[in-house]
């Protein structure tokens, strides 16, 4: 199993240089959340794979409903490339709060998987190059032979992970289509990730059965486990491949101590 760390709200320098510390001491990733408006998450990132050479670097998450898919299409593909390809996307339908409805109007659910869905579809298109068009319900994308950019270093494209909600099939099917798992599971009205390995077990099976059932293989998926810790072998037993060290409320003093103490054994 890999282990992440996520590095929330930092500026740009302070991301280059806790990515850099990260990959001195032995992680295999560092995460960003992407804001509506704030501080750049690709621009940030960019910073890091100039300070790095190994690292893997990406968003927790991109609310790909909020952005145009052919920006983040455009952003991942050229800091893939810069970087090496070391890049990894993450995507879900995006939580609703004050950094986004200050500037937007709430849209219902349905809308935003909608928007997910399309924009899922869009993104991929674009990576594989072109010709390529889209005919959708909120996107139309002709084919254009207006500059088109070099592939992504990674192929067929950069990676994505997808959140899935577990007990809600249209969400892990969505989810199990892509590259990687972002386990939500819905308690009370609010998402949360896995609170426990068995927990973790349970919405594996799930992921499993229905990547099987769309003809997909389930070596080379990921499953991406959230949390503090300084053992996560169970996670990993339980079917994690990736553990993300996150602390949202934090300082960056406080994460460079983290990252230099090492990625929890596993």
């Amino acid at each position: 199993m890999r282990c992440g760390i996520v590095l929330p709200f930092f500026d740009a320098p302070d991301v280059a240089s806790c990515a850099a510390l990260a990959e001195e001491c032995g992680w295999d990733g560092v995460f960003l959340a992407e804001a509506v408006w704030g501080v750049d998450a690709w621009v940030a990132l960019a910073a890091a794979a100039m300070r790095t050479s190994s690292v893997r670097l990406g968003t927790m998450l991109t609310p790909l409903p909020r952005f145009k898919p052919w920006d983040v299409a455009s952003k991942a593909a050229t800091l893939d490339r810069l970087s090496g390809g070391r890049v990894q996307l993450s995507v879900g339908l995006g939580a609703l709060h004050p950094g986004w409805t200050a500037f937007e109007r709430e849209t219902g659910r349905a809308e935003r998987a909608l928007l997910l869905d399309e924009g899922l579809a869009v993104y991929d298109g674009l990576m594989r190059g072109q010709p390529f068009s889209f005919h959708g319900r909120r996107y139309d994308v002709r084919e254009t032979d207006f500059f088109p950019p070099p592939p992504p270093v990674q192929r067929p494209r950069v990676p994505v992970w997808v959140v899935g909600a577990f007990g809600r099939p249209v969400s892990m099917r969505r989810a199990v289509s892509w590259d990687g798992l972002l386990p939500n599971v819905i308690a009370d009205g609010e998402a949360r990730g896995a609170e426990t390995p068995a927990e973790l077990s349970a919405i594996v099976a799930e992921a499993r059965s229905l990547r099987t059932s769309l003809g997909l293989p389930w070596d080379g998926f990921d499953v991406i486990a959230e949390g503090k810790a300084t053992d996560v072998a169970e996670w990993a037993d339980a079917g994690a491949t990736w553990w993300i060290e996150s602390d949202w409320e934090t300082t960056v003093d406080a994460v460079r101590e983290r990252i230099t103490a090492g990625p929890p054994s596993s």
